[in-house]
């Protein structure tokens, strides 16, 4: 479900830069962390559906005003793996690359020649496998 769609601004052009609430908390943390140990870096994204085609990118130095805001009051769960994700591009020749979170999607181990067994914690299951292989 999309939550509410925030706002960054950079330096005095007065120009929003809409940005959905969950990729806002978690680019910040990114940005925050990189500014704060003095590292300026790039940021670029695609353009949203209503906006005109092609993508765009800033250069984000400490000495520029920035500022975010949130339309949900309440902040997010964080992804700690979207956030080394965002950081890990941050540290890119191509800097950050605002992308979607990669949900965790990995299939349920199963054993062999066995059915799915719903309901079965996973780690029970990754024991097991452990315990026939060894």
């Amino acid at each position: 479900m999309l939550g509410g769609v925030g706002t960054l601004y950079y330096g005095d052009s007065g120009t929003p830069i809409g940005i959905e609430d969950r990729a806002l908390a978690h680019l910040k943390i990114a940005i925050t962390t990189k500014l704060r140990r003095g590292e300026s870096f790039t940021l670029s994204w695609r353009h949203a559906d209503d906006q005109p085609r092609g993508r765009s990118t800033l250069w984000l130095h400490a000495s520029i005003p920035l500022r975010f805001v949130f339309d949900e009051p309440e902040s997010p769960e964080l992804s700690r793996q979207w956030i080394e994700d965002l950081m890990r591009s941050a540290n890119s020749t191509g800097g950050i690359q605002l992308v979607p979170e990669q949900l965790d999607t990995d299939p349920i181990p199963t054993l062999p020649e066995q059915p799915v067994q719903v309901g079965v914690d996973v780690q029970e299951v990754d024991a097991k496998t452990k315990a026939q292989t060894a």
